[in-house]
């Protein structure tokens, strides 16, 4: 600024008055306030439909797998249930490590008290999960319960427990409860009676374990045979080509797990109308 005429264009600018100035302080306190309400509105909008959205009217579904397996097992079913809007307890215990009777009292007030605290709660169990939650129905009552679908369950016991818990290590892979899986008098199975719920049972026909079919009626799913899946008082029974390992995760057993939990029976012939 030492050049003459930059110095008169310097001193030919004027100082903005008070009130501009004021002004100019005004206008951008109004432009924060307004950005302000408008992320506020913004909020309010999302917490409206947050709040009026009624989770706890929405249906709860416990998902009990099977022996030596974990809830990892049962995490497509889960997935496939969360999206058709349901409200999903995969639980997860130790299968190997108690007897039925000590894992029924012990794991389901655990699964059922994170449910949802109103609707329907319903099961999705494969294997001994389905015995697991036969046995604590056998002495408690659960509130608000709705449909269960079980896939490949010993309900009539399995004779390839009957076989193999004879030989040595047996009871120290598979634990307590697989001991108590068989078709013997002690079988637990086959001492908790009928179903008095809305009960609907997936059967495999497909074995990948020829040595173990052997050891079972035909048809079977390696583990269980199709007719020791059922249970007296059952509303629906269905088989399909699938191993008894598989059965959680296969895709028309979720398929027809979806439209059980939500008509009460299952799909013989094409696509659910969901």
């Amino acid at each position: 600024f030492s050049h003459p005429s930059a110095e008169r264009l310097f001193h030919s600018v004027k100082a903005p008055s008070p009130a501009v100035l004021h002004g100019a302080v005004s206008l951008c306190g109004r432009q924060r306030v307004r950005r302000k309400a408008a992320v506020m509105r913004i909020l309010g909008i999302v917490l409206f439909f947050m709040c009026s959205t009624p989770m706890h009217g929405k249906d709860s579904v416990i998902l009990l797998h099977g022996l030596a397996r974990r809830s990892a097992s049962m995490k497509k079913m889960e997935t496939a249930l969360t999206n058709e809007g349901y409200f999903v307890v995969n639980h997860s215990y130790a299968s190997r490590k108690n007897s039925i009777q000590e894992i029924a009292s012990a794991e389901l007030p655990v699964a059922l008290n994170q449910c949802l605290p109103s609707g329907r709660i319903h099961f999705v169990t494969h294997s001994l999960g389905g015995i697991v939650l036969r046995q604590y129905l056998q002495t408690r009552a659960i509130e608000r319960l709705g449909r269960t679908v079980m896939l490949g369950p010993p309900n009539q016991g399995s004779q390839v427990v009957d076989t193999l818990r004879k030989f040595p290590g047996y009871q120290w892979i598979n634990g307590p409860a697989g001991m108590q899986l068989g078709t013997d008098p002690e079988s637990v199975p086959l001492l908790l009676g009928k179903a008095h719920f809305e009960l609907g049972i997936i059967a495999g026909t497909k074995s990948i374990n020829l040595i173990l079919s052997t050891m079972l009626p035909h048809p079977d799913d390696g583990k269980v045979s199709v007719e020791s899946t059922k249970l007296e008082g059952m509303r629906d029974h269905i088989a399909i080509p699938v191993s008894h390992p598989f059965l959680m995760k296969d895709a028309l057993a979720i398929q027809q797990t979806i439209y059980f939990l939500g008509h009460g029976k299952f799909q013989k012939t094409g696509t659910p109308d969901r």
